[in-house]
């Protein structure tokens, strides 16, 4: 029996072999290197759109519950909420539940703002001193709304920084007068940029006096009273917050004289964090399976080229095998050839893939990221495919009769 060629000798052969193809070697992995790209690419678009609802939901605060009025499936529906979360909800909050801290009631709804000859349509939120601490908002120029503010119900507005640039581009904002449905408000402030969360931005908002919105914009219901858009709640602690809710809930149901379905919703960070992550999970795995059909049908090229080459290099093999090579050694040699052809491919389309990745980080909103620890599974995944679809060639090749092969010379 012939010796066994030495490995180093084996994959020697193979890498001689791929240099000498270069183009139709170039051709092979193609496949696979755009499977890779595409792999990484979407792979780190699904972490990008994760990590950006993450840090969007945490400007909302870890200790914050928000109470809307309505069921989910109402919501879900898209139908009108009902009109059963009021003003006294909120007093009540404040007064008898323990493990709340600051309550903050608030009633939104969307209108034109005037300022001269410049207009923009905006969110106009009426809210009380409290909403500031809650919601974790910051003032960059002048001051919030005050106590004196809300008792006197006073026209006066704070205006997120994007509404400022549309209504008031050049000079100072503190001190103008800005216009809503013909009733005019003094810009007392200007807020500290907050951004967007689940698309509504937080930027283009004019904030006033709760009780000026109802008296002067909203009005008081003649069944309900003054109703709300919905509650924030900063509990005492992070902590907190799940007694926080269980006593919220409880001391509504008291109030609404509820028996069997809640006529509101009482939700907190976590719960937003919990369904998003779910979302943007289940989309990054769907990504990833589109990417992963692009590297299945990169290694059905292989093994397809793979077999032509056995075809073509069918007088090589069984000059090898007449000179005393052995079948394994062919087979270790082809399985070397797909392996390295795969493997390249998957650092190629890793490469491409990343530069993508940073492309969008730079110049889009999305921050895409990608782990350090999927290129490299992505790379092994490359080279495992590679071997599976390498061994159907390969085994053809280790197994041709040299004697056949010789005759065709």
């Amino acid at each position: 029996m012939a010796p066994k060629l030495p490995i180093r000798e084996t994959v020697g052969m193979a890498f001689s072999t791929l240099k000498a193809n270069k183009l139709r070697s170039l051709l092979t992995m193609l496949g696979i290197v755009i499977g890779n790209a595409s792999v990484i690419t979407l792979v780190g678009v699904g972490r990008g759109a994760q990590n950006l609802a993450e840090s969007q939901l945490s400007t909302l605060g870890a200790n914050v519950l928000f109470i809307v009025p309505g069921r989910n499936d109402t919501r879900r529906q898209g139908i009108e909420l009902p009109k059963t979360l009021v003003l006294e909800d909120a007093e009540a909050i404040a007064q008898q539940v323990p493990s709340v801290r600051r309550v903050a009631p608030q009633i939104t709804l969307s209108d034109v703002v005037q300022a001269g000859s410049l207009a923009a349509t905006a969110t106009i939120t009426g809210v009380t001193p409290d909403f500031l601490p809650v919601r974790n908002f910051e003032v960059a120029q002048g001051r919030f709304l005050s106590d004196a503010d809300l008792k006197g119900a006073r026209t006066v507005a704070v205006i997120g920084p994007d509404l400022r640039d549309k209504l008031m581009p050049t000079g100072t904002a503190i001190g103008r007068q800005v216009r809503i449905r013909d009733q005019s408000f003094e810009v007392i402030g200007v807020m500290a940029p907050k951004g967007a969360v689940f698309g509504s931005n937080q930027d283009e908002v004019a904030y006033i006096p709760l009780n000026t919105m109802v008296s002067r914009l909203s009005g008081r219901d003649p069944t309900y009273g003054i109703t709300l858009s919905f509650i924030s709640i900063e509990a005492r602690d992070e902590q907190s917050t799940g007694a926080a809710d269980f006593q919220i809930t409880n001391l509504l149901r008291q109030r609404h004289r509820i028996l069997r379905d809640d006529d509101f919703s009482v939700r907190s960070q976590k719960d937003a964090q919990t369904i998003v992550g779910t979302i943007t999970g289940g989309l990054t795995l769907m990504l990833a399976a589109i990417g992963a059909i692009s590297l299945l049908v990169g290694g059905i090229g292989i093994m397809n080229i793979m077999l032509v080459s056995v075809s073509e290099r069918t007088e090589e093999i069984g000059l090898r095998k007449a000179l005393g090579a052995r079948s394994s050694d062919v087979l270790l040699q082809f399985l070397v050839e797909s392996l390295v052809l795969a493997s390249l491919g998957g650092v190629i389309g890793s490469g491409m893939g990343i530069s993508a990745i940073a492309l969008l980080a730079a110049f889009t909103p999305l921050p895409a990221s990608i782990a350090t620890g999927t290129v490299v599974g992505t790379v092994l995944l490359s080279g495992s495919i590679g071997l599976f679809f390498g061994v159907v060639p390969a085994r053809r090749a280790s197994r041709l009769d040299p004697i056949a092969a010789l005759r065709s010379l």
